[in-house]
């Protein structure tokens, strides 16, 4: 069975029913209901191109925080993650079997005093940031530990720069908060100058998940044990 986490708030159920949203958009087979819980949470649902002998290859990976029931709300972020990441082109169905599918609930947020006030492999981020020319202040690059200082630029009524990294992710990149908080400035859309000035301006909410992942052919068994039939070679 795939891997997920200890506590059971993400389960292998909820990654075959995204499975399942998948596998229907792209065959016109019928949904299986799901029997898990309809409880509420803010989700991202990811998938991976798996090929032997080799890491897992990020295909679209799309969620929200804001809370959703599980049912709907995996179904659909199964299909956005799916066909509208940007990043990436559509899936086609003859890319499934070479698919595995995560599922991350997002739990326990939390803001930050600051954009080191987190930890690695614990904590996923999510920052905003505004456009440094509103910063009232010199850019400066003297270090800040954990940007605790009591002066904050001010800054003007515009949109914010905004990104996230799920917990996971810094980890796996080899990063330390720093190089993670700079990747993710980086992923806003900002391409000039990091300074420390534009850290420090940074608004850092962190907070944990919990995820559960699940390959084709454990979908396919599942599918199969509760009835329903699978296109071994869907075109």
């Amino acid at each position: 069975m795939g891997a997920s986490d200890d506590g059971q708030v993400c389960m292998p159920e909820h990654c075959f029913h995204a499975f399942d949203a998948l596998y229907c958009s792209l065959t016109k087979a019928e949904l299986i209901s799901p029997s898990f819980p309809d409880e509420k949470y803010p989700l991202f649902v990811t998938w991976n191109t798996c090929r032997p002998g080799r890491s897992p290859r990020l295909r679209g990976c799309i969620g929200s925080f804001e809370p959703h029931a599980l049912h709907e709300g995996i179904a659909d972020y199964a299909l956005i993650s799916a066909f509208r990441d940007h990043r990436f082109s559509k899936i086609q169905a003859h890319e499934l079997s070479s698919l595995e599918c995560g599922i991350s609930l997002l739990t326990d947020f939390e803001d930050a005093s600051g954009y080191l006030d987190w930890e690695v492999g614990t904590h996923g981020i999510y920052i905003s940031f505004p456009h440094p020319s509103t910063l009232t202040q010199p850019a400066s690059d003297a270090p800040s530990p954990l940007s605790s200082a009591t002066y904050l630029p001010r800054v003007t009524a515009q949109p914010a720069f905004t990104a996230t990294y799920l917990p996971e992710v810094a980890p796996e990149q080899g990063w330390d908060r720093r190089t993670a908080v700079d990747s993710a400035i980086r992923k806003a859309g900002w391409s000039g100058r990091i300074t420390e000035d534009l850290r420090r301006s940074i608004r850092l909410r962190r907070y944990q998940s919990r995820k559960c992942t699940v390959s084709w052919e454990e979908y396919v068994a599942w599918r199969q044990a509760k009835g329903g039939e699978v296109d071994p070679s869907p075109a």
